[in-house]
């Protein structure tokens, strides 16, 4: 065999080695990044009935802990050069990559009816605001007015046609609604320069696009690093197939 061969399968070896590497790496930042669309969502799930916009966080987590085997079926097979291992890692590897395609698709799709979601759900949330702690929908409203630092659905004034508003007489806003330096704000609409004056429902859109975002990123960049991996693994798989003196040397066999 040629040392321009011998090169081309031990760089493709180095490679596909230390792209395993990544893949473990990888299967803990998938899950990490599955995870914390789980969690923001369940702050945000008052604002969506579609529970289906959570597939791609679901999938992206399955794919993290099956890289994670992925990682450690390639790492075995490329060391002992076996061919049946690295067919297992390369089919395994392709079938991820079409799954990780089908999360971006999804991705695309459920962000763009995120903003249909809220628009069609938030007036109705903040109608159910009681000002209790016990109100799952007060406890959502008063979460995200703090977090993301805004009032009402367009502004402050929307406040006055809910049933809350109605009910308490008290010309106020809820206190989660005060700007966060003014620590005298009662919420009361005679000092509205005390209040956020955004909108939630535009921050909340804005949100959960982000979060969808992260999960789209995430699946393209891996599914790009898994394409080398399948670059690397093909080398690999077609010098020991077709080049005998290659079958040879890791056999440790001789010529007749």
């Amino acid at each position: 065999m040629s040392k321009m061969g011998q090169c081309g399968i031990t760089s493709s070896k180095t490679v596909l080695v230390f792209l395993n590497l990544i893949f473990w790496a990888g299967a803990g930042i998938l899950c990490y990044v599955g995870a914390y669309v789980f969690i923001t969502y369940d702050d945000y799930d008052h604002f969506f009935e579609d529970v289906y916009t959570l597939i791609p966080a679901v999938t992206i987590i399955a794919v993290g802990a099956l890289l994670f085997i992925i990682g450690l079926i390639g790492c075995c097979a490329t060391v002992r050069e076996s061919y049946c291992g690295l067919t297992t890692f390369v089919v395994i590897l392709l079938l991820v990559f079409m799954t990780e395609v089908a999360v971006v698709v999804l991705g695309y799709v459920y962000r763009a009816k995120v903003e249909d979601e809220v628009n069609s759900s938030i007036m109705k949330v903040y109608d159910e605001y009681n000002g209790t702690n016990s109100n799952a929908q007060s406890r959502a409203i008063d979460y995200i007015q703090r977090q993301l630092q805004c009032c009402g659905v367009h502004n402050y004034s929307d406040w006055q046609q809910t049933h809350w508003f109605q009910e308490s007489k008290n010309n106020s806003v809820p206190i989660s609604c005060c700007k966060a330096n003014v620590g005298s704000c009662t919420g009361s609409l005679t000092h509205p320069e005390e209040l956020y004056q955004e909108g939630c429902e535009a921050l909340v859109v804005k949100k959960l696009k982000e979060i969808m975002m992260y999960v789209i990123w995430t699946a393209l960049t891996f599914a790009a690093i898994q394409m080398l991996g399948m670059l690397c693994a093909f080398v690999v798989l077609c010098r020991r197939t077709r080049d005998p003196a290659y079958e040879l040397l890791i056999t440790g066999g001789t010529y007749a």
